[in-house]
């Protein structure tokens, strides 16, 4: 078993339960490391939708994750929770969490469980591949050392977090055996937006030393992606020195990713004002104002101020602001181009990995018999909200249940 993450150590404890002597390797000084870090605000394990729209959740991979997440959904990763001594709760967004909110309990209590189970873990030792006659590799602080396996079960992440092991360093090694792996994208990642001005490389000097780092709040996006779809969510987000990031940006973040590459950018819409009715918000730009200035008015009469009142004075022209048909307008519907997803490492999971074609129905890689695949190193993404754990730990189940049926038959041969 090699990784150390929630969908190698799902596969260790499926394997030990099967009856395997199980070694684990994982390249960091602990397992479970990107776990932890997850749950440092509140470790959101998975969702409670209905499996058909937990499902859905995994767009153009829904089909293929199917049989895992159908197998292992939302309801079983409570029990499976429960079965360490965790209770959970449901919260109000339908997200499913700890009752104490945080991760190490759970981590702890599952390492004993693996480690009694006969799981053994061995840290420090980073995976390179395989030798010419197919034994593992591994470096560790001693110096290489190999390992030879009757199964493989590779669980070792995307390429989003490089400072916990997750790399993708991987990816040349198993091209290099004839799998397919496509190419890293960011996923649930920031994005930089466009020059708002000509001479400037994203926001103003104004908005960034006033305003870089603050919650956008009670705000809605909407979004038109490549195949024609329009959608509307609300939510906040934050503005960062160089664009925008969080929760709600990270809801359309795959499909702003994909219209980016294809059209050189996109452009979302902002509600500022989703309380308010466009004919409410027209009624109030056409209100006379007399003395008062622009941001005095709309601050009385629509609550408008702060970040809110600066990005209209970023991305507008003063005859814009000054034409209350076309103020109105901005206000429900800010237009906002954005130029570029952010690096690999600072997103929150990627896109990309062991192509579902190179596997057959047990996980197994076509080119390499007797080497299971799971978890974030798989070509698939989801939004945030449990659904990137619930495919880990469910492909790290189906990887190691199908380990168990590979052995099973090579035995009986």
């Amino acid at each position: 078993m090699v990784g150390g993450g929630p969908a190698g150590l799902m596969a260790a404890e499926v394997l030990a339960q099967g009856g395997a002597q199980v070694d684990l390797f994982d390249a960091m000084p602990s397992v479970g490391r990107k776990f932890l870090l997850a749950g440092r605000g509140g470790l959101n394990l998975t969702h409670s939708e209905p499996t058909p729209a937990l499902l859905a959740r995994y767009g153009e991979r829904a089909e293929a994750l199917r049989e895992a997440v159908t197998a292992f959904d939302g309801t079983a990763v409570r029990e499976w929770a429960a079965g360490l001594g965790i209770a959970t709760f449901v919260g109000s967004s339908g997200r499913v969490f700890p009752t104490d909110m945080k991760a190490a309990p759970l981590l702890r209590a599952w390492l004993h469980r693996l480690r009694t189970s006969g799981v053994r873990i061995h840290t420090r030792h980073r995976w390179t591949g395989w030798t010419a006659d197919g034994v593992l590799r591994f470096t560790t602080p001693a110096g290489e050392v190999t390992h030879t396996a009757d199964a493989t079960v590779l669980a070792l992440g995307g390429a989003s977090w490089p400072r916990l092991g997750s790399d993708g360093a991987w990816a040349p090694w198993l091209r290099e055996r004839g799998v397919a792996v496509a190419p890293w994208q960011s996923s649930n990642c920031g994005f930089d937006v466009a020059p708002t001005a000509p001479g400037r490389s994203g926001w103003s000097d104004h908005l960034r030393q006033r305003f870089a780092g603050q919650p956008l709040k009670t705000v809605a996006i909407r979004f038109t992606d490549l195949s024609g779809r329009t959608e509307t969510q609300p939510g906040e987000f934050v503005v960062t020195d160089t664009g925008i990031e969080g929760s709600l940006v990270y809801a359309f973040s795959a499909r702003i990713r994909d219209c980016i590459a294809a059209r050189g950018q996109a452009t979302i819409h902002v509600d500022l004002l989703p309380q308010h009715t466009p004919q409410q918000v027209l009624a109030e730009t056409r209100r006379p104002r007399g003395p008062r200035s622009l941001s005095t008015h709309l601050k009385s009469r629509l609550g408008l101020h702060g970040l809110k009142m600066a990005l209209l004075h970023e991305l507008l022209v003063p005859q814009q602001l000054a034409d209350p048909v076309q103020l109105a307008q901005a206000l429900k519907a800010l237009p906002l181009v954005l130029a570029r997803p952010r690096p690999l490492a600072e997103a929150i999971s990627t896109a990309g990995g062991v192509a579902f074609e190179a596997l057959d129905a047990r996980g197994m890689l076509r080119a390499l018999p007797g080497t299971f695949c799971a978890g974030e190193m798989l070509d698939w993404e989801a939004p945030t909200g449990g659904y990137l754990l619930t495919a880990s730990l469910a492909t790290g189940r189906t990887a190691a249940r199908g380990a168990l049926a590979w052995l099973a038959d090579e035995r009986a041969t």
